[in-house]
């Protein structure tokens, strides 16, 4: 008997941000047969968004020491007692944007996005600049990532990630919508 059902949670995870208004495109999932460590990757980006530029991935990763960890201390407990709070596993949201003929400054781009996803959603901006040919000017492509934990014994109870997590979500990929027009440009 399974004491977790990740499958169902990334299946909720996928109904719970089409609620609040995120379109779902993809999924995958990876297994790495050496390792026995698994990713569900989840293709998404606001209802809006559907012909835009800006793509959001859910990656959730599954270290399997962790969930035999959490399995093995399920199971040494009575049938009414929970373990510690003590395994994770990460989920990364990361927002991805094609080349930008102009793009933005990165540390007005930061604290902008910083008051938008809020404190309790971290974001990491990074930018590649690259050149299509020795004679071209620079492309920027802009990456920025929010990491979050999930708690196993919240995936057990059938707990699902907070509504102010994907809300922060909806909000910083609305904004990256609405300034996208100018970067393209």
């Amino acid at each position: 008997m399974a004491v977790l059902d990740v499958a169902g949670f990334v299946a909720d995870l996928k109904d719970h941000a089409v609620e609040h208004g995120f379109h779902v495109h993809d999924e995958r999932h990876f297994v790495e047969s050496y390792s026995l460590r698994q990713t569900w990757e989840v293709d998404l980006h606001p209802e809006e968004g559907c012909e835009g530029p800006v793509d959001l991935y859910l990656s959730l990763e599954i270290d399997p020491r962790v969930l035999l960890g959490f399995e093995d201390a399920v199971i040494e407990l009575g049938e009414n007692e929970e373990p510690d709070d003590a395994f994770h596993f990460p989920l990364s949201f990361t927002w991805a944007l094609p080349p930008l003929a102009r793009g933005p400054d990165l540390l007005v781009l930061t604290t902008d996005l910083a008051g938008v996803g809020g404190r309790d959603l971290p974001l990491d901006v990074s930018a590649t600049d690259s050149y299509p040919a020795a004679t071209d000017a620079s492309e920027r492509s802009l990456r920025i990532v929010a990491h979050q934990r999930v708690s196993l014994i919240g995936i057990r109870r059938g707990e699902e990630v907070p509504c102010d997590t994907l809300e922060a979500c909806l909000a910083v990929s609305r904004y990256l919508l609405d300034q996208a027009v100018g970067w393209l440009d």
